[in-house]
Protein backbone atom coordinates (compact mmCIF):
# COMPACT_ATOMS: atom_id res chain seq x y z
CA UNK A 1 0.00 0.00 0.00
CA UNK A 2 2.98 2.30 0.40
CA UNK A 3 3.18 2.50 -3.39
CA UNK A 4 -0.36 3.90 -3.45
CA UNK A 5 0.22 6.17 -0.46
CA UNK A 6 3.12 7.77 -2.34
CA UNK A 7 0.68 8.69 -5.13
CA UNK A 8 -1.67 10.66 -2.85
CA UNK A 9 -0.69 14.32 -2.70
CA UNK A 10 -1.53 16.52 0.29
CA UNK A 11 -2.88 19.97 -0.59
CA UNK A 12 -2.94 22.15 2.55
CA UNK A 13 -5.75 24.65 3.15
CA UNK A 14 -8.01 23.31 0.38
CA UNK A 15 -10.92 23.87 -0.01
CA UNK A 16 -10.61 26.05 3.08
CA UNK A 17 -7.99 26.89 5.74
CA UNK A 18 -7.17 24.02 8.07
CA UNK A 19 -8.20 21.26 5.65
CA UNK A 20 -5.56 18.97 4.13
CA UNK A 21 -7.04 17.72 0.84
CA UNK A 22 -6.01 14.23 -0.26
CA UNK A 23 -5.43 14.65 -4.01
CA UNK A 24 -5.78 11.43 -6.02
CA UNK A 25 -4.81 12.91 -9.40
CA UNK A 26 -1.18 11.65 -9.21
CA UNK A 27 -2.59 8.16 -8.56
CA UNK A 28 -4.98 8.17 -11.54
CA UNK A 29 -2.22 9.61 -13.72
CA UNK A 30 -0.10 6.49 -13.10
CA UNK A 31 -1.64 3.51 -14.98
CA UNK A 32 0.15 0.90 -12.87
CA UNK A 33 -0.91 2.54 -9.59
CA UNK A 34 -4.47 2.91 -10.86
CA UNK A 35 -4.61 -0.75 -11.86
CA UNK A 36 -3.25 -1.77 -8.44
CA UNK A 37 -5.84 0.43 -6.72
CA UNK A 38 -8.71 -1.12 -8.69
CA UNK A 39 -7.52 -4.65 -7.94
CA UNK A 40 -7.08 -3.89 -4.24
CA UNK A 41 -10.57 -2.35 -4.07
CA UNK A 42 -12.25 -5.43 -5.54
CA UNK A 43 -10.06 -8.16 -4.01
CA UNK A 44 -12.05 -8.70 -0.76
CA UNK A 45 -15.29 -9.01 -2.71
CA UNK A 46 -14.35 -11.62 -5.29
CA UNK A 47 -16.81 -14.49 -5.06
CA UNK A 48 -19.41 -12.41 -3.16
CA UNK A 49 -22.03 -12.46 -5.94
CA UNK A 50 -21.91 -8.70 -6.40
CA UNK A 51 -24.17 -7.82 -9.32
CA UNK A 52 -23.61 -4.05 -9.64
CA UNK A 53 -21.24 -1.28 -8.63
CA UNK A 54 -22.47 2.18 -7.61
CA UNK A 55 -20.18 5.19 -7.51
CA UNK A 56 -20.77 8.71 -6.27
CA UNK A 57 -20.11 11.81 -8.31
CA UNK A 58 -17.47 12.46 -9.31
CA UNK A 59 -14.35 10.57 -8.23
CA UNK A 60 -16.37 7.49 -7.37
CA UNK A 61 -17.07 7.28 -11.10
CA UNK A 62 -13.37 6.74 -11.80
CA UNK A 63 -12.82 3.85 -9.43
CA UNK A 64 -16.34 2.41 -9.54
CA UNK A 65 -16.51 2.13 -13.31
CA UNK A 66 -13.09 0.47 -13.46
CA UNK A 67 -14.04 -2.07 -10.78
CA UNK A 68 -17.31 -2.78 -12.63
CA UNK A 69 -15.39 -3.25 -15.86
CA UNK A 70 -12.95 -5.66 -14.18
CA UNK A 71 -15.84 -7.69 -12.74
CA UNK A 72 -17.93 -7.52 -15.94
CA UNK A 73 -20.95 -6.09 -14.13
CA UNK A 74 -23.01 -2.88 -14.43
CA UNK A 75 -21.87 0.47 -13.09
CA UNK A 76 -24.53 2.87 -11.75
CA UNK A 77 -23.60 6.55 -11.34
CA UNK A 78 -25.08 8.36 -8.36
CA UNK A 79 -25.35 11.92 -9.61
CA UNK A 80 -25.93 15.46 -8.43
CA UNK A 81 -29.44 16.78 -9.15
CA UNK A 82 -30.40 17.67 -12.71
CA UNK A 83 -27.72 15.55 -14.41
CA UNK A 84 -29.77 12.47 -15.31
CA UNK A 85 -32.21 12.57 -18.25
CA UNK A 86 -34.73 9.93 -17.12
CA UNK A 87 -37.03 9.56 -14.09
CA UNK A 88 -35.00 9.62 -10.89
CA UNK A 89 -35.18 8.77 -7.23
CA UNK A 90 -33.26 11.03 -4.87
CA UNK A 91 -31.90 11.22 -1.33
CA UNK A 92 -30.96 14.47 0.39
CA UNK A 93 -28.50 14.65 3.24
CA UNK A 94 -26.74 17.15 5.46
CA UNK A 95 -23.17 18.26 5.03
CA UNK A 96 -20.92 20.16 7.38
CA UNK A 97 -21.65 23.34 5.42
CA UNK A 98 -25.18 22.76 4.07
CA UNK A 99 -27.01 19.98 2.32
CA UNK A 100 -26.71 17.94 -0.85
CA UNK A 101 -28.73 15.51 -2.93
CA UNK A 102 -27.88 12.42 -4.94
CA UNK A 103 -30.00 10.92 -7.70
CA UNK A 104 -30.16 7.72 -9.73
CA UNK A 105 -32.48 6.52 -12.46
CA UNK A 106 -35.49 4.68 -11.06
CA UNK A 107 -34.56 1.59 -13.08
CA UNK A 108 -30.87 1.64 -12.12
CA UNK A 109 -31.08 -1.54 -10.05
CA UNK A 110 -33.08 -4.74 -9.93
CA UNK A 111 -34.57 -5.85 -6.63
CA UNK A 112 -32.13 -8.77 -6.51
CA UNK A 113 -29.04 -6.61 -7.09
CA UNK A 114 -26.18 -6.97 -4.61
CA UNK A 115 -24.31 -3.65 -4.80
CA UNK A 116 -20.77 -2.66 -3.91
CA UNK A 117 -20.58 1.09 -3.30
CA UNK A 118 -17.26 2.70 -4.27
CA UNK A 119 -15.79 6.17 -3.74
CA UNK A 120 -12.35 7.71 -3.49
CA UNK A 121 -12.62 8.96 0.10
CA UNK A 122 -14.47 8.22 3.32
CA UNK A 123 -14.54 11.28 5.58
CA UNK A 124 -17.59 11.82 7.81
CA UNK A 125 -19.59 9.20 5.91
CA UNK A 126 -22.56 11.42 5.06
CA UNK A 127 -22.32 11.02 1.30
CA UNK A 128 -21.69 7.29 1.55
CA UNK A 129 -24.61 6.78 3.95
CA UNK A 130 -26.93 8.73 1.63
CA UNK A 131 -25.66 6.65 -1.28
CA UNK A 132 -26.51 3.44 0.59
CA UNK A 133 -29.98 4.83 1.33
CA UNK A 134 -30.50 5.69 -2.34
CA UNK A 135 -29.46 2.22 -3.52
CA UNK A 136 -31.80 0.64 -0.97
CA UNK A 137 -34.62 3.05 -1.85
CA UNK A 138 -34.31 1.72 -5.40
CA UNK A 139 -34.79 -1.84 -4.11
CA UNK A 140 -31.23 -3.22 -4.15
CA UNK A 141 -29.02 -4.40 -1.30
CA UNK A 142 -25.72 -2.76 -0.38
CA UNK A 143 -23.20 -5.56 0.23
CA UNK A 144 -20.32 -3.29 1.28
CA UNK A 145 -18.60 0.05 0.76
CA UNK A 146 -15.05 0.42 -0.55
CA UNK A 147 -12.80 3.49 -0.51
CA UNK A 148 -9.32 4.34 -1.67
CA UNK A 149 -8.71 6.65 1.32
CA UNK A 150 -10.29 6.76 4.79
CA UNK A 151 -9.79 9.71 7.13
CA UNK A 152 -10.05 7.74 10.37
CA UNK A 153 -10.20 10.80 12.62
CA UNK A 154 -13.55 11.85 11.07
CA UNK A 155 -15.25 8.57 12.12
CA UNK A 156 -17.05 7.94 8.83
CA UNK A 157 -16.97 4.21 9.48
CA UNK A 158 -19.31 4.79 12.47
CA UNK A 159 -21.78 6.56 10.18
CA UNK A 160 -21.76 3.44 8.01
CA UNK A 161 -22.40 1.07 10.93
CA UNK A 162 -24.13 -2.02 9.58
CA UNK A 163 -22.22 -1.95 6.27
CA UNK A 164 -18.87 -3.65 5.81
CA UNK A 165 -16.24 -1.02 4.95
CA UNK A 166 -13.01 -1.68 3.06
CA UNK A 167 -10.45 1.12 2.75
CA UNK A 168 -7.01 0.87 1.17
CA UNK A 169 -5.26 3.77 2.87
CA UNK A 170 -5.88 5.20 6.33
CA UNK A 171 -4.96 8.68 7.53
Amino acid sequence: MERLRNKIRDIPDFPKPGIVFKDITPLVKDPAALRLTVHQLLQPFLGNDITAIAGMEARGFIFGSLVAWELGIPFVPLRKPGKLPYDVQSVSYDLEYGSATLEAHIDAFDSNDQVLLIDDLLATGGTAKASCELVEKLGATVVACAFVVELDFLNGRQTLAGYPVHSLLHY
